[in-house]
C-alpha cells in the first residue's frame, strides 16, 4: 500500500513539474490589431505591447513583422500575447494574456485601469499598469536543449579594416547571423545581436539582457528601449 502511494505521489509530482511555464519560450507574437481597436496599432497600442514584452526579456515581434527562421515554420515554439479590454463607462481596464499554440493560457496580468477620458490615453495607461505584473513574474527563457559550445553562429572574428584604417574604438563591427548580424567591439567582443524587420532601417535588437530596436534615423543608429518605463535613445556607431 505505501508503495503505491508513493508511485501515485510520483507521477502527480512529476505532472506538476510538467507543467509548460512562460520560461519555456522566448519568442511572442503580438497582434497588429486588438480586438477592441478599429485600425492595425491603433495608438501604437500593438507597438507598446511589443516593447514592454521585451523590457521584460522576451523576443516580441509583431505578427506582421518577418519572424526568425528558429520559429516561423513552427507555431508551438512561441507565445501569442494579447490585450483584453474590459471595464465601463468611467474606467478602462485591460488584462495581458500570454497563451501557447494550443490556446492554453500561461500567464494572465493584474488588471491595469486608467480613467483618462481620452481612449488612446486610456488604454496606454491601463497596459502599463497591467505590465507591473511582469515585475513579480520573475521571466528567465530557459531553454529545453543547450545549444553545443562549438556552435559557430556566434563565433567572433577580428574586425576587418574600414576604408584602409581600424574604426574608432566605440564603432561596432556587424557580422552575419542568422536572419541578422552580430555587432562586436574591437576586442573583439560580442555586444549586441540585431534581427531584420520588413523595414530596412529598422532592426529587433538584443544587448545583454535588454530588449529594443535598433534604429537608423537620417544615417545614424540608435539603440531604442525601455528603462523604468522610460523610452531610453542610445546612439550606435554601427559598421556593416
Amino acid at each position: 500500500m505505501r508503495k503505491f502511494a508513493s508511485f501515485v505521489l510520483l507521477l502527480c509530482a512529476s505532472a506538476v513539474f510538467a507543467q509548460p511555464s512562460i520560461n519555456d519560450y522566448e519568442y511572442v507574437i503580438v497582434p497588429s490589431t486588438f480586438k477592441f481597436s478599429n485600425k492595425k496599432d491603433e495608438f501604437r497600442l500593438n507597438t507598446l505591447t511589443k516593447m514592454l514584452l521585451q523590457k521584460y526579456g522576451f523576443r516580441a515581434f509583431l505578427d506582421s513583422e518577418p519572424q526568425p527562421d528558429a520559429i516561423v515554420d513552427s507555431n508551438c515554439k512561441k507565445l501569442y500575447a494579447d490585450v483584453e479590454s474590459g471595464g465601463g463607462l468611467f474606467k478602462t481596464k485591460v488584462r495581458v494574456v500570454l497563451k501557447d499554440c494550443k490556446n492554453k493560457i500561461l500567464f494572465i496580468s493584474d488588471e491595469g485601469v486608467s480613467i483618462e477620458k481620452d481612449w488612446g490615453k486610456a488604454y496606454n495607461q491601463a497596459i502599463r499598469g497591467a505590465f507591473e505584473s511582469f515585475e513579480t513574474a520573475h521571466y528567465k527563457y530557459k531553454p529545453a536543449v543547450v545549444a553545443s559550445s562549438s556552435a559557430t553562429s556566434d563565433s567572433v572574428t577580428q574586425p576587418a579594416a574600414v576604408n584602409g584604417s581600424v574604426a574608432g574604438a566605440d564603432a561596432l563591427f556587424a557580422q552575419p547571423i542568422a536572419n541578422g548580424f552580430q555587432l562586436v567591439d574591437s576586442t573583439p567582443k560580442v555586444v549586441m545581436k540585431i534581427y531584420k524587420t520588413s523595414d530596412s532601417n529598422r532592426f529587433s535588437a538584443v544587448k545583454g539582457e535588454v530588449h529594443g530596436d535598433l534604429i537608423n534615423r537620417n544615417g545614424q543608429w540608435f539603440f531604442d528601449y525601455f528603462q523604468n518605463d522610460k523610452l531610453v535613445s542610445e546612439a550606435v556607431d554601427v559598421k556593416f
